[in-house]
């Protein structure tokens, strides 16, 4: 399982970025997909995820702001992130967990003020 994520940078406040995680395989139909980030000195913690079926669940913090989505066809997960703040400054990760947790190997959003 190779996961590659791609699509941070450096945006202004209030501004947007779309995230894409490819996937080896055709593992975005087959499991669910997930992005995490992790910011300096803090833990690395769940942002959106997407469920085989298509349910969708993120937390309070990007909440209407963050989309999740995937392309089964082009075996892509993606992250549009709009109205981005400092505070989403992060390396940004996605996931998915086949028996084990496998991980892209993180795309970094700075978000300046």
């Amino acid at each position: 399982v190779q996961l590659q994520a791609s699509g941070g940078g450096l945006v202004q406040a209030g501004g947007s970025l779309r995230l894409s995680c490819a996937a080896s395989g055709s593992i975005t139909s087959s499991y669910a997909m997930d992005w995490y980030r992790q910011a300096p000195g803090k833990q690395r913690e769940f942002v959106a995820g997407i469920t085989r079926g298509g349910n969708t669940n993120d937390v309070d913090a990007v909440k209407g702001r963050f989309t999740i989505s995937r392309d089964n066809a082009g075996n892509t997960v993606y992250l549009q992130m709009n109205s981005l703040k400092p505070e989403d400054t992060s390396v940004y990760y996605c996931h998915t967990r086949i028996l084990y947790d496998f991980w892209g190997q993180g795309t970094q959003v700075t978000v300046s003020s």
